[in-house]
């Protein structure tokens, strides 16, 4: 299956827009750093823009199997799913204990909120389905944010789908902050809030 594959470089110091460009990516670059928020800005204008019916994210970290794809797009062909999230849950056993309560945590919260339950909500394997992607620049830049698409999109009426997908691992660092990513998904969901209350 041939996809048009979209890099956004945000604003790397290493090898990794060339690299991208010489396999064939369209590169999509940030002179400096901005965070994952903007970074799926970016993406997700730039699929808009090209009339894309629905766009696939995954990390640039290599911990998302892009062999995994065609589960996605097995289970947007079945309908009814406004974006469907990987779900990493079901195989925990090489995750990070920190990260495998924070991951735990934060989605148990999230699905409280939105009122339905997504098992995974930290997982940045997804596809959204263009025509439902916030049109508005996201609050949060960096990796709140894919917690605020989701709030978002809930809110909205948007029905959430999940699909197992592996789980990789190879002893990298995480650049995900439990104290401070915690803060900053806190204040997230407390932005909502107020916002769902003042509408």
């Amino acid at each position: 299956m041939d996809l048009p594959v979209v890099v956004v470089d945000d604003g790397s110091t290493d090898a990794t827009a060339a690299e991208a460009e010489k396999g064939g990516a369209t590169v999509l670059r940030h002179a400096r750093n901005q965070g994952k928020g903007a970074a799926l800005g970016t993406g997700f204008s730039h699929a808009r823009g090209r009339g894309y019916e629905a766009v696939i994210t995954l990390d640039g970290d290599g911990q998302h199997d892009p062999a995994d794809i065609p589960a996605f797009l097995t289970a947007y062909g079945r309908g009814g799913a406004t974006v469907i999230v990987g779900n990493r849950m079901a195989d925990t056993g090489r995750m990070p204990r920190v990260r495998r309560g924070t991951n735990w945590l934060m989605s148990w919260l999230l699905s409280r909120l939105m009122g339905q339950t997504v098992p995974d909500t930290q997982c940045g394997f997804r596809l959204y389905r263009c025509d439902a992607l916030p049109a508005q620049p996201l609050s949060s830049a960096r990796y709140a944010a894919e917690s605020e698409i989701l709030l978002e999109l809930a809110n909205a009426g948007a029905r959430i789908g999940a699909v197992p997908v592996r789980t990789i691992y190879c002893g990298e660092t995480s650049k995900i902050n439990p104290v401070i990513d915690t803060c900053r998904f806190c204040a997230m969901m407390l932005r909502q809030q107020l916002r769902r209350k003042r509408s």
